[in-house]
């Protein structure tokens, strides 16, 4: 089904006129997931989102589907449970966005260490128990073990020997966030909902008896304003969630989110090589853990978590980020002697926490999922990851909190809520299929194979001329949807300056994922600023005149566009902060 700028004015027509059952305010993953379980269930769905899907924090995440083994030093063994099961569903419907990568995890004999060599081998072991890692699982071929530390120096050459012990090895996924979105987006309007971006919530709207009843909203293309009718309003905005309830006259005004902001460096694997994903204590006082990931020839390493108070659009990497990384990883990697000029991109990202909880009495309060909570909540990285769904007096549904992994799980809770009030309500009776069993847009493959599945659909790139790295690439990003982008490669000529499988890409993003700008496509369907841009200059002019051509771009358009882009590259690459540094230096 097309899924395309031609998709959006049709839909967006048709919603002027519509009476939806549902309507979705936020298009991270959390309103991604309600989509498609609203969708499945035949309920009449809308979603909207400012920006493009997944531009927030749902874009900007460490990119893993991550079992946090960490809490197991607290035994915070329900939460660790929960994790590595909705893990282990999130892998089985998105195989192609959620891949095995073992992680090591380093044991130093240092104060303030999170293991030992003793406490880590029994975390690990209880970790593979929950995760069903045992017996005849196909995933026993990643059971965890231990190494000494011969062999961590032999794997890790530019790792710190000081009081290095050895490590533990076990099973943790890497995770492509941006496209897991759209593929919940694609999977959604394949069922039958209407998926928007660039739609803006201006006003929540009510009815006579003061009982929301829709939105007015407003297209950030056209500038039109127009109203959105429904019988259920959802804000799942993220960080946004407070600004979208201030939308709301009748709901209460106090701040219920307390925003982090996360950041993550990229340098190239011959600066800092990381044969495979590592996960260590900060080595400070803060409690932070951090990750060194090997992705497409690169190294990328974070996070940071700090309060921010700043611009939720577009949350910058300050030095003070940079310095604090760059110390830590440096101390790790003696060797590497990174500074700011080895950085090639970047990111920061907003974390949706949850303040302190004062309830308000005419809310009700339903946790749908939990984290561990340190206690001590004055430290951005104690406040706890749990979600939190609430109904104001009004009506307004609020979903927020939660982590990428407790996705599916909070959209379960919340459609539980959004079932029963149509029906006590509305006298509209659904019912929810198992959000467990439903495949998001090319998924539908063998979970329990999925390496085998994806090389399955590479090979057929010798049919259509497509390199074999570019097929196994597009394969792993698309899924079971890259048979029908190498179908297109049989009547598709390569578009100047651009690779025949780069232009089929581009092609099929523009028609089926809602494409709309030249930062949708180079930084959230593909990973073109953030890994590749050592290839950027190369790339950009034919993507330009592909999607300039497709979306009807006047010259003006196109100006504002590569100015757009131009400004999200500089800051991907710290060009700004370097100056900086070249002036303090």
């Amino acid at each position: 089904m097309s899924f395309s700028i031609e998709t959006r004015k049709q839909e967006i027509a048709s919603l002027k006129n519509a009476d939806l059952d549902l309507l979705i305010v936020g298009g991270g993953i959390t309103g991604a997931g309600v989509a498609l379980q609203a969708s499945a269930a035949g309920m009449k769905t809308a979603l909207i989102d400012m920006q493009d899907f997944g531009a927030g924090t749902s874009s900007r995440s460490t990119r893993l589907v991550h079992g946090g083994i960490r809490y197991l030093k607290n035994f915070d063994v329900q939460v660790v449970s929960d994790t590595v099961k909705e893990r282990a569903i999130v892998q089985h419907i998105a195989p192609h966005m959620t891949q095995a990568d073992p992680m090591i995890l380093p044991i130093y004999d240092e104060p303030g260490t999170t293991f030992t060599m003793f406490s880590v081998k029994v975390a690990m072991d209880l970790y593979d128990h929950l995760a069903g890692i045992e017996g005849d699982s196909p995933l026993m071929r990643y059971a965890n073990y231990m190494i000494d530390k011969e062999e961590v120096l032999k794997r890790e050459p530019q790792l710190n020997p000081t009081n290095l012990e050895g490590a533990g090895v076990y099973l943790d996924y890497q995770n492509n966030d941006s496209r897991l979105v759209v593929e919940n987006i694609k999977k959604a309007h394949d069922e039958g909902g209407m998926m928007l971006s660039r739609i803006k919530c201006i006003e929540i709207l009510h009815d006579e008896a003061g009982k929301v009843n829709g939105a007015l909203v407003k297209d950030m293309l056209t500038g039109e304003e127009f109203e959105i009718k429904a019988k259920i309003v959802i804000n799942t905005s993220g960080p946004w969630s407070d600004l979208v309830r201030a939308t709301d006259s009748k709901s209460s005004k106090r701040k219920e989110m307390r925003p982090t902001k996360g950041v993550h460096l990229v340098v190239d694997q011959s600066r800092l090589s990381v044969p495979q994903p590592t996960y260590f204590g900060s080595g400070t006082d803060d409690g932070r853990m951090i990750f060194t990931i090997p992705r497409e020839g690169k190294t990328y390493f974070g996070t940071t978590d700090t309060d921010y108070e700043g611009d939720l659009e577009n949350p910058k990497v300050e030095m003070s980020d940079v310095e604090y990384l760059l110390k830590i990883v440096n101390k790790k990697y003696p060797s590497a002697h990174l500074t700011i000029d080895d950085i090639e991109a970047s990111w920061a990202g907003v974390r949706p926490l949850m303040a302190a909880e004062e309830t308000d009495k005419d809310e009700e309060v339903d946790a749908v999922s939990g984290a561990s909570d340190a206690g001590d909540t004055s430290a951005p990285s104690a406040v706890s990851r749990g979600s939190s769904l609430k109904v104001a007096e009004d009506g307004l549904i609020t979903l927020a909190g939660g982590k990428l992994t407790d996705y599916r799980v909070m959209a379960d809770g919340a459609m539980e809520l959004i079932v029963d009030t149509l029906a006590d309500s509305f006298d509209k009776k659904y019912v929810l299929r198992d959000s467990s069993k439903i495949k998001v847009s090319g998924g539908d493959f063998d979970s329990d194979h999925a390496e085998d599945e994806i090389d399955r659909f590479a090979s057929f790139e010798v049919k259509v001329g497509i390199t074999p790295e570019e097929a196994h690439e597009i394969a792993s990003l698309y899924g079971s949807n890259a048979l029908n982008i190498f179908k297109r490669a049989e009547v598709i000529q390569p578009a100047e300056g651009l690779s025949l499988g780069e232009t089929v890409a581009l092609d099929y993003s523009l028609d089926e994922e809602m494409t709309l700008s030249l930062v949708d496509y180079l930084m959230r369907r593909t990973y073109h600023i953030l890994f590749k841009s050592d290839n950027l200059d190369n790339v950009v002019p034919g993507v330009t005149k592909v999607m300039a051509d497709y979306l009807d771009w006047d010259d003006a358009e196109i100006t504002r566009q590569q100015q757009e882009l131009a400004d999200v590259i500089a800051e991907s690459e710290l060009v700004e902060l370097k100056k900086e540094a070249l002036v303090v230096e």
